[in-house]
């Protein structure tokens, strides 16, 4: 059995576009899709205050990494080594933008991005 941990989460819904290069239909053509992003802090212990983290920063950082993709071709954060951009390497980027914001030794951060209602790509890291 896993240890107890406190979370705390946010999340938003953002509309980007992606193209899988080598695909037939729709996906191999430019096309959008309403991401949700589920953001999830966990800790062992509260902080002084009684928090995982602030959710007042949490959701800042979540609004400034959404901010820079809203209605764009997620092309903007492909990576110089992937052909398209996936949920999963959408997942990496939310994940890094945020990372910092929430940044504790212990702290875990879990990014989930939906890209229908019952498929979704993630990242997860402990620092």
């Amino acid at each position: 059995m896993s240890d107890p941990m406190y979370e705390v989460g946010a999340n938003a819904m953002v509309t980007a576009w992606h193209v899988m290069p080598g695909m037939e239909g729709p996906e191999g053509e430019l096309h959008s899709h309403d991401y949700r992003i589920d953001v999830v802090v966990a800790r062992d212990d509260l902080d002084e205050l009684g928090m995982v983290c602030d959710l007042d920063v949490l959701r800042g950082a979540l609004d400034a990494a959404i901010a820079q993709i809203r209605d764009r071709s997620l092309e903007i954060i492909q990576p110089d080594d992937a052909e398209a951009v996936t949920v999963e390497i959408f997942a990496r980027w939310v994940h890094d933008q945020i990372r910092s914001a929430i940044a504790e030794d212990g702290t875990s951060l879990r990014v989930r991005i939906w890209e229908t209602p019952d498929a979704f790509g993630g990242y997860a890291t402990t620092s």
